[in-house]
């Protein structure tokens, strides 16, 4: 394994480097500001299309994706280093670059299974960020860790299909700007348990389609990227044309949406951790306990150096994991895959727990963002499955050879 940035991935940072340092930390007040002064609660403000255009002017589009046809083309050991630096300004700089959730994982399943007909319909104007999208599949009465559990009935009847059911913590679903919902549901129940599901794609003004509220994070309500809804479908009918890619299909397209998905979060993680080992030490630096200032105090040192050994830990994990999912593909690197989405998140918490112990009071404020990021990143070992998914898939590949067929 070689990690040294080629020339293309060296091009994309300094550009990507040039264009946060320029644009997008200084319109973080701006942002706020215009967040606070919001008639919706649950639109984006307007400095965002500002920045995608400058974005777009600057060949920072859409880097997450590696179909050239649609996106930058980029690998993902290209695109890690990118990620990481879009995590030190984790609720600006991704939407900017069009890299945003749910939004990448929508358009990587619609590039990879979409017909024709519905990535004209979707994808394209995904692409350009005239309209955001949601994904429907977590549920409030099932553990849906297990996707077997999905409950959402998707029943065949004519040339359509017909949906009742109820889904939350449906992320983006609340903005405006929300057009399309996929939906995961049951089209078969008497088929194996993972051969049940299918997605479909429904339009999010369709008759029967009711988004409830938006559930908050730890008290966060996440508006400005359109919240986490409860959504209830209620006979809502989409024309049967309207599935992604079969029956029986669901599952297999959820794993290979989350594939990408979860590494995308990782590599955002890491810069998370960065962003707060570098505030630890500012602080650390500036202010003064027991007659030293706090960066001379054993302990303080003793978390920050504790703090740098897991993140370069953390992050040469998650390259490995990009280079395998290059080079031998998504499936052969799933225990890797589940080892940083176990791994990363909890690095992070630590690093971020560890800096907010360092402010003090102020860490638990809104005058740092020091908060907002621990609860943000408490949530990523739940969303993609939770951490004891991960662990337990781990486990199950380390105890085939020793369990043989008692392991399935």
């Amino acid at each position: 394994m070689d990690f040294t940035y080629d020339d293309v991935t060296r091009d994309h940072l300094d550009r990507l480097r040039a264009f946060l340092d320029e644009k997008v930390l200084p319109a973080e007040p701006v942002y706020a500001r215009q967040t606070a002064e919001r008639a919706d609660p649950w639109s984006t403000p307007p400095v965002v299309k500002e920045l995608q255009a400058e974005a777009r002017e600057r060949g920072l589009w859409n880097l997450f994706l590696p179909h050239p046809e649609y996106g930058a083309g980029l690998t993902n050991l290209q695109y890690a280093p990118l990620a990481e630096l879009t995590g030190r300004s984790p609720g600006l700089a991704p939407i900017a670059l069009n890299c945003a959730a749910p939004d990448t994982g929508n358009m990587e399943i619609l590039a990879m299974f979409g017909t024709p007909e519905q990535r004209e319909r979707w994808l394209v104007p995904l692409l350009n960020a005239e309209i955001r999208s949601a994904f429907c599949m977590t549920e409030p009465d099932v553990a849906s860790s297990d996707a077997a559990n999905i409950r959402l009935r998707i029943r065949a009847d004519g040339d359509d299909y017909v949906l009742n059911g109820r889904k939350w913590w449906t992320s983006g679903a609340l903005s405006p700007d929300c057009r399309l919902l996929i939906v995961m549901g049951v089209t078969d129940p008497g088929a194996a348990p993972y051969r049940r599901q299918s997605m479909v794609l429904v339009p999010r003004d369709t008759p029967g389609v009711d988004v409830k509220r938006g559930l908050p994070v730890f008290g966060y309500a996440d508006g400005t990227k359109g919240g986490h809804a409860e959504v209830v479908f209620t006979d809502v009918r989409v024309p049967r044309a309207n599935i992604l890619l079969g029956e029986g299909e669901g599952f297999r397209i959820a794993q290979e949406r989350l594939g990408p998905g979860r590494i995308h979060h990782c590599m955002r993680t890491i810069g998370v951790a960065e962003l707060a080992l570098e505030l630890m030490c500012r602080r650390a630096a500036e202010r003064v306990a027991f007659g030293r200032p706090l960066a001379e105090q054993g302990v303080v040192r003793e978390r920050i150096a504790q703090a740098r050994v897991a993140i370069e830990q953390a992050r040469l994990l998650v390259l490995k994991t990009a280079w395998l999912m290059d080079t031998v593909g998504n499936r052969a690197a799933r225990t890797e895959i589940s080892a940083i989405k176990a791994v990363v998140p909890r690095m992070a918490e630590r690093v971020l727990d560890d800096a907010i112990q360092v402010h003090g009071g102020a860490g638990v404020s809104d005058d740092f963002p020091l908060a907002r990021l621990f609860a943000a990143n408490r949530t990523l070992r739940l969303a993609d499955g939770p951490d004891e998914v991960h662990l337990r898939s781990i486990a199950r590949q380390e105890l085939r050879p020793y369990l043989g067929e008692r392991e399935r």
